[in-house]
């Protein structure tokens, strides 16, 4: 292997990056669908679909989701977090292909579910790979790069559905469609020379390929590097400390003391979709309409800023994540997401009436004749967006990836993953009913799911930042109310601790081949410093004369 391809293989940044593509993929979904489900062309050709059968259409995906997150779990711990994103892919590709080529809402929702399972089997086990190859001082910022893919897939799409939109013919939505087969491939392909996780290799008693893999990860390779050895003996520590213990079972995950972890991750996954953004993702044609902006060229436009400050706003949180912390992200998230989406909805009911679209079943409440008020609502809307971005949206995928021990990891966050892709299909089934029937009700609903999980984090979830993955055990047996709980500082990580012992050691055992090197030259004559004549010969020089 060329050095300069071998260090991308161990550059962390690169692996973690390149692996959220599995991420995009979601991405890729929402913004194929958005774009779509408001245009002529697409109402037409599935003959204008009610409320309620687009929202089976879109709820589809997320069912298969729901089915490839609870696979990943098992599929994980055989086959390795490499191999599951590897299938995921492959999945990928054959149900974009389906939908592509769909000829009926039959034969396009079996596209979707294929489609899903993919997405399900990638968004549970990419943050897993993340978490497993990253140190723990920048691992929020590597795993967090999952929600910024996603955000980068729903944009992409967006502009290549909003070109095809001027396509005078079926290819307006086959097009967008189709061109989701190329991130799977270069997913694929990408993954089939990454390292496996050096956990895995581990807990697979692979250990000289495990250490080798953190070596590369960690230190160019060398694996006498002092936090290559400490790490590596406490993934060891924790291994061998299992192996004690009963066989695996999913039965463990709802038994003390893995079930308050496990209820966390998914209840944290669960809120994140009880937030409203995936729906308003989902449904972002509706909710213009119900603003008051009409026609298709501008709510595509209008959508646009929208998909664009996602994926700003995006950029704080991966550069920050690891500074701020965990909980004060999620607090003051779902702070401001609450507020905003009040405002939408008061100003909704009062400044809006009973409105229809022709071909929109729908929208059935909307701001006419009120600029001020529609430009409030937007303004809303994007604000809500960008308070996701910056909080819930990454720290979603990253708070589950870390709690867990190795041993329920990969079973655990499959539910979690498995909660979000329910709660997903439920809201993206139920969105459109009740955009027709309570209107702008429906965001008052959000709102206060956002005030119920602000109280939740606060009393329940611990601060993470500064732990290893194998510190997490003592975190959450200290017994400290969450709400006192900080930010572990590097001083008082047993890994830091490690690290300098070993760095000790190491340097003990040099001191008396150094003393010993210097007794030589003494002897030979040759003053300390200065190299003996056999030395300079070695080193293709030429000795004293």
């Amino acid at each position: 292997m060329s050095t300069a391809k071998k260090k991308f293989l161990s550059n962390v940044y690169f692996l973690g990056t390149f692996a959220t593509i599995g991420g995009m993929l979601f991405g890729f979904d929402i913004s194929s669908m958005s774009g779509v489900v408001g245009t002529e062309r697409y109402q037409n050709y599935f003959h204008k679909p009610s409320s309620s059968l687009q929202g089976g259409i879109v709820a589809a995906m997320a069912a298969g989701s729901f089915l490839g997150a609870l696979l990943a779990g098992p599929l994980g711990d055989i086959i390795s977090r490499k191999r599951t994103i590897m299938v995921g892919a492959s999945i990928w590709i054959i149900g974009s292909i389906i939908q592509c080529a769909s000829i009926n809402v039959e034969m396009l929702i079996v596209g979707r579910v294929v489609n899903g399972v993919a997405v399900g089997l990638c968004s549970m086990i990419v943050p897993v790979y993340q978490a497993e190859i990253a140190p723990k001082n920048i691992r929020g910022r590597i795993v967090s790069m999952q929600q910024w893919a996603i955000t980068w897939g729903i944009l992409i799409e967006y502009f290549i559905q909003y070109g095809c939109s001027f396509i005078d013919s079926d290819a307006a939505f086959r097009i967008p469609w189709g061109i989701q087969v190329v991130p799977g491939m270069i997913l694929l392909a990408g993954m089939t020379v990454f390292p496996f996780s050096p956990r895995w290799l581990a807990d697979h008693e692979r250990w000289e390929e495990a250490i080798q893999v953190l070596a590369d990860l960690r230190a160019g390779g060398n694996v006498n590097d002092p936090e290559v050895q400490a790490e590596y003996k406490e993934i060891e520590d924790v291994i061998h400390f299992d192996r004690t213990q009963a066989a695996r079972s999913y039965g463990e995950l709802f038994r003390a003391p893995n079930a308050k972890r496990v209820f966390l991750g998914m209840s944290l996954q669960s809120w994140s979709q009880l937030t409203g953004m995936n729906v308003a993702m989902y449904y972002i044609v509706f909710i213009f309409q119900g603003a008051g902006i009409i026609g298709q060229n501008a709510n595509l436009q209008a959508s646009s800023i929208q998909y664009v400050l996602n994926v700003v706003m995006t950029i704080p949180a991966i550069m920050f994540i690891d500074r701020w912390g965990r909980r004060p992200v999620l607090l003051v998230g779902s702070t401001l997401m609450a507020l905003w989406l009040f405002l939408i909805g008061g100003l909704m009911g009062r400044y809006g009436g009973p409105s229809t679209f022709e071909g929109n079943a729908t929208t059935t409440w909307a701001i006419s004749g009120n600029d001020a008020a529609s430009k409030a609502v937007i303004a809303c809307s994007y604000l809500f967006v960008c308070s996701f971005a910056i909080s819930w949206g990454p720290v979603s995928w990253t708070y589950p990836a870390e709690i867990y021990p190795l041993r329920i990891r990969s079973k655990a966050v499959s539910l979690s993953t498995a909660s979000n892709w329910a709660f997903n299909f439920m809201l993206a089934y139920a969105v459109p009913p009740a955009l027709e029937n309570i209107q702008y009700k429906t965001y008052f609903i959000f709102a206060a799911f956002c005030v119920a999980m602000t109280i939740h984090v606060f009393f329940m979830f611990p601060e993470t930042k500064g732990h290893t993955l194998e510190e997490m055990d003592d975190l959450f047996s200290s017994h400290v109310p969450a709400w006192k709980t900080r930010a572990q500082p590097a001083s008082a990580s047993h890994l830091d601790h490690d690290i300098e012992e070993i760095k000790q050691q190491q340097q003990t055992e040099e001191q008396p081949l150094q003393q010993q090197q210097q007794q030589q030259q003494q002897q030979s004559g040759t003053p300390i410093g200065e190299k003996t004549e056999l030395e300079q010969i070695e080193d293709g020089g030429e000795g004293k004369t």
